[in-house]
């Protein structure tokens, strides 16, 4: 028998929401959520990450733009989670410490790794209140633009944006490939031929309608796979250099 509660039940039937009622979350309700975030496991204890909660409407608009997703000025609740690690480089210092380690990759990737727990553990509990969220990969269109918005420090960098609120829109199911191709014993597993065996997810997921564009049903897996190897993003691309440029140390 497969065990199911309310939290794993939600939990499998996870959906994006991009659409939202004019329904302001209460203040009780966004403190709670907000001491999810802050209980998340993060790497040694040392909580690198940190959150920004965007109300301006100014710097929504500017984020929209970057995003190309105009609704990112309207949504309930916008939340942008961040790498820091300049707190923690600023203790040490308080401390009399200035070590180089307080910049290197093992420090920025504690940072990314906390802040996407804690984002995912917050996105968890909002869909539990019966709420709706989105994530917003999209702000590193110019990570650079981001960073100047934000006012961001040295030794912090963005690592996406969470969207939420009452849902006023029902979107379909989204399908996923099936688990054998990505859950495997003990090592990678390497298949002969991806598209065969993808053959029947990508007739399932020309089945599915975004309501972004719910006037037509998605193309083939394996075609939006393609068509987003084929679409490079410069700015995507060079994520490296802004993260050397706010101060973390690649070693390449």
């Amino acid at each position: 028998m497969i065990y199911l509660n309310k939290t794993i039940e939600t939990q499998l039937n996870h959906r994006s929401i991009r659409q939202f009622k004019d329904t302001p979350i209460e203040p009780e309700t966004l403190d709670t959520l907000f001491k999810v975030a802050n209980r998340t496991a993060s790497s040694n204890g040392l909580q690198t990450f940190s959150i920004i909660r965007v109300t301006d409407r100014k710097k929504r608009a500017q984020i929209a733009d970057i995003c190309t997703q105009d609704y990112v000025k309207d949504l309930p609740e916008f939340l942008v989670f961040i790498v820091d690690a300049f707190r923690n480089a600023q203790i040490a210092s308080e401390m009399g410490v200035d070590s180089d380690s307080k910049g290197d990759m093992d420090r920025f990737f504690q940072g990314f790794t906390d802040g996407a727990i804690a984002a995912q553990n917050m996105y968890t509990a909002i869909e539990s209140l019966g709420m709706g969220a989105v994530y917003f990969g999209s702000i590193l269109n110019d990570p650079a633009k981001i960073i100047e918005i934000l006012e961001l420090p040295k030794l912090t960098f963005p690592i996406f944006g969470i969207g939420f609120g009452y849902p006023s829109q029902d979107p379909m199911l989204k399908p996923r490939m099936d688990l054998s191709l990505k859950l495997f014993d003990n090592k990678y597993k390497i298949q002969n031929n991806y598209l065969n065996l993808i053959k029947d997810y990508d007739e399932e997921m020309q089945t599915y309608y975004d309501l972004r564009k719910a006037d037509k049903p998605l193309d083939a897996f394996s075609k939006q796979v393609a068509s987003a190897l084929q679409d490079s993003n410069e700015k995507r691309s060079s994520l490296l250099n802004i993260i050397r440029d706010q101060g973390f140390n690649l070693k390449v």
